[in-house]
């Protein structure tokens, strides 16, 4: 049964190239719930064509002769604010464009590069088409956008206030706690920006972080956050060690694992397992942490489609650890979260904020076991 117009998930897509124009197109209108309404070659004639068809969504390529994806961004959100999904090559150049696309309010990304790929197009095509149906469905975007179209570029209105929760306690466990250990997906981002660079300079313990992302990417994030930081961000490299002071984040297209080196504990950054949906893994992350953490860890889940992280909390669950989710209120999407809910393996749930609030009593109640190594040190 054909869907009705007004059901419809309407995109427009922003991109210089005519191939990626057809392709996108193509695999978007695979799907019965979704309608690219137009296409356009530059920014100029894409915010043109947004302001007249008023899309649900928009693909947006950052490199475009003329008025570039950035630039366009901004007009877009200033002017006409829609959800983007922006479109990136793997380049540490887009990489880094990527990151301030985040920053002047992209919701999330697709590799062009990955588009060509004949051999593995179901899958990008499966990833492309779900992106585009949980921004659509996602009820914070919608209120988002909404809000944003409402009041334009003022930034001075907040939502109205939700129902408090009840504070978090963590205290039974937070004097042995090894390590903090977090994944997060679609919309991370944006939430690590909000996140850790709030987190306390003398923080007492390391910290893991899985952002599915693929190369480049992850480094140009990794970057970006340490410069907004007090402790030392960074992208994870062979045999680096995890301590107070310092975050990890694992490489895109590689998987983090850890070991023991006496009385430290360094990451293994490796291609396998290679037959895991996800590179990096936030349940291969976890797992290794709790096998090799001799004490408990503190677990979290954060924004993001799918079930990664599941199996890893369980096994910092068997450990003693503490597990906080990200409310669903404050997710881009709540799958991750939602499945750890499900297979009852979460202590709290909380926003970003409450885990601010968390990590600043776990920084006030330890006192650091040992001294950060430094910035550029630890190898």
């Amino acid at each position: 049964m054909k869907q009705s117009e007004e059901n419809l998930i309407k995109v427009i897509i922003i991109d210089d190239s005519a191939f990626m124009r057809k392709s996108l197109t193509l695999m978007l209108e695979s799907d019965k719930d979704i309608r690219v309404i137009a296409t356009a070659r530059d920014g100029n004639e894409g915010i043109e064509k947004i302001t007249k068809l008023k899309p649900d969504i928009v693909t947006l390529d950052i490199e475009m002769p003329g008025m570039d994806g950035l630039t366009a961004l901004k007009i877009i959100m200033e002017q006409m604010p829609v959800p983007v999904l922006m479109v990136s090559s793997l380049t540490t150049e887009s990489a880094y464009s990527t990151m301030q696309a985040f920053e002047l309010g992209a919701v999330d990304f697709i590799s062009k590069d990955l588009a060509s790929i004949s051999t593995n197009i179901k899958f990008i095509k499966n990833e492309l088409i779900d992106k585009i149906k949980q921004i659509a469905q996602s009820r914070l975007i919608q209120t988002r956008f909404r809000m944003r179209r409402l009041v334009q570029s003022s930034q001075g209105r907040k939502s109205p206030n939700k129902p408090e929760s009840r504070p978090v306690s963590f205290e039974s466990v937070v004097s042995d706690l090894q390590a903090v250990v977090v994944g997060i997906s679609t919309g991370g981002p944006e939430v690590l920006h909000k996140l850790i660079p709030k987190i306390p300079e003398q923080f007492p313990i390391g910290i893991a972080v899985v952002q599915h992302m693929p190369p480049h990417f992850t480094k140009s994030l990794a970057e970006r956050l340490d410069t907004l930081s007090k402790v030392y961000v960074k992208e994870a490299e062979q045999g680096e060690i995890i301590e107070a002071g310092k975050v990890l984040i694992a490489p895109g297209g590689k998987q983090m694992t850890f070991y023991s080196d006496g009385p430290y504990v360094r990451a293994e950054i490796s291609d396998e397992p290679s037959n895991e949906l996800y590179r990096p893994s936030a349940d291969i992350m976890m797992k290794s942490a709790a096998a090799v953490f001799r004490g408990p860890l503190l677990g979290v889940i954060m924004t993001g489609m799918g079930k990664d992280g599941v199996e890893g909390l369980k096994c910092v669950k068997s450990k003693g650890g503490y597990v906080v989710a990200q409310d669903e209120e404050s997710c881009i999407v709540y799958g991750m979260p939602q499945a750890a809910m499900e297979e009852g393996v979460v202590d709290s749930v909380a926003s970003p904020e409450k885990i601010s609030y968390l990590f600043d009593r776990l920084t006030k109640i330890r006192v650091p076991s040992y001294k950060p190594s430094g910035r550029g040190e630890g190898l």
